[in-house]
């Protein structure tokens, strides 16, 4: 963030951290201590481990690291910029908190490794931990959870050296769960997902995906939502049903069900995706999804890659890679996609996110039509979607119409699959572009 000239940068907001660190340090001791207390008492023995595990060393001054992250916590209130900041702070380590207590309650672990007696300053340390930890709370870790969520924050303000300093000590506190025997594997990837989901839920800017959730009207994304909530739940059942290395179907069955919210409740803005990329808990949570993606999109449009021109240097096509944009000397690049992160280059960039398989609304396609119109006079716009067929091709129809280069849809739509004959434009996209005004100021005649 910049700030004029002589204007002072804005103050920590370091009262609200305090206040919130005094609601969490005694929450985080009373919940987490309270499931470990519950744990004892129904002498929970049940474990999840692999037996490559029982190679892992136990590395008894990797104690130091894993300790460090209580300081870290502390600090990392002092790196929030703004009060808001600090509030999606606090709330995504408050919510890391809960759902890993409701998932110790859910399914109670206990570490099943004998850890060896230390002395000196790590058996200190080591015993300074038993005195209120206890050998439950398995899954999911809280303390890669809270790993992920404190790591975000250091490296949101750390550049070069300090950013290297930054993630190795990150990585060190991940890799330390297991070498203190504090934790077995399926902790690791289970605590990491939480505190990715945390971050997806709790955004720094903007506001937070379920605060404006509404069931949509649209019978295309209910639709939609539900064949994607079914595989969720087919990919979870999976993957819990083989066990071991099926267990990694349930990361597609957590992407799959967070794009059917986005469907059914959210809208595109549930991707996160701000001036052509994704925030790196949509990355990473909806990786699987945006694999798949890429895949649909590649299989479909294997065979006819390259873009075609439209009318006056407006072309329609894939999104494509960078590569492509500067080899066909593209000036601007127009995005339909909600799902797909785009290239990044010199080229002006206009970002819409739409949801793929539904028709655009009205104000959708003049927004879509407006920015084409902006970008057309600077050189060849290249207004693209995952295959280049439907969204895309929609929009471009609305901007040959709004300019008056189409007198109508169907002159609109013959212009389109003249150039792209597997342009697919169904009656719910026609009735919206007929709907759309022909707008003087961005017309730039045929």
């Amino acid at each position: 963030m910049t700030h004029p000239a002589g204007a002072p940068a804005a103050a920590i907001p370091w009262q609200r951290g305090v206040a919130w660190l005094l609601f969490l340090g005694p929450f985080f001791f009373l919940s987490y201590g309270f499931t470990n207390s519950l744990a004892a008492q129904w002498q929970v023995s049940a474990s999840h481990v692999y037996e490559w595990e029982r190679h892992i060393p136990f590395v008894p001054w990797t104690i130091v690291p894993y300790w460090s992250i209580d300081l870290l916590y502390g600090l990392s209130f002092l790196l929030c910029r703004s009060v808001q900041q600090a509030d999606r702070h606090a709330l995504r380590l408050l919510t890391a908190q809960l759902l890993s207590v409701a998932c110790f309650l859910a399914f109670p672990l206990t570490f099943s490794f004998a850890r060896p007696a230390t002395d000196g300053l790590f058996g200190g340390l080591f015993d300074a931990l038993a005195g209120f930890d206890q050998p439950y709370n398995q899954a999911p870790s809280l303390h890669i959870s809270l790993l992920v969520i404190i790591w975000v924050r250091f490296a949101g303000v750390s550049q070069g050296l300090a950013r290297l300093v930054v993630d190795l000590w990150a990585a060190l506190i991940a890799a330390s769960v297991l070498t203190t025997y504090q934790h077995h594997f399926i902790d690791l990837p289970t605590g990491a997902l939480v505190g990715l989901l945390c971050l997806w839920l709790w955004p720094d800017d903007g506001p937070a995906p379920l605060a404006g959730a509404r069931l949509t009207p649209s019978p295309e994304r209910r639709r939609l939502a539900l064949l994607y909530g079914l595989a969720s739940v087919g990919c979870i059942a999976l993957g819990i049903g083989i066990g071991g290395a099926g267990l990694w179907l349930c990361w597609p069955g957590l992407a799959t069900a967070l794009v059917a919210l986005n469907y059914a409740f959210i809208g595109p803005a549930g991707f996160q995706k701000q001036a052509g990329r994704h925030s790196l808990a949509s990355t990473a949570l909806l990786l699987p999804y945006t694999l798949a993606a890429r895949l649909n999109a590649w299989l479909w449009t294997r065979h006819r890659p390259q873009p075609d021109e439209i009318a006056d240097g407006v072309w329609l096509g894939r999104l494509p890679d960078a590569a492509t944009l500067r080899t066909g000397g593209f000036h601007g690049l127009v995005d339909l996609t909600a799902e797909l992160p785009a290239p990044v280059g010199p080229w002006a960039y206009a970002g819409l996110p739409w949801l793929d398989l539904t028709p655009p609304t009205v104000s959708q396609l003049d927004a879509a039509a407006r920015h084409i119109a902006r970008l057309q006079p600077g050189g060849p716009v290249l207004v693209a979607c995952a295959l280049g067929y439907s969204r895309s091709a929609s929009a471009v129809a609305a901007w040959l119409i709004t300019t008056r280069r189409a007198a109508s849809v169907d002159e609109a739509v013959a212009i389109l699959q003249r150039a792209r004959p597997r342009v697919v434009l169904g009656l719910a996209h026609r009735q919206a572009l007929a709907s759309l005004t022909p707008i003087a100021e961005i017309s730039g005649g045929a």
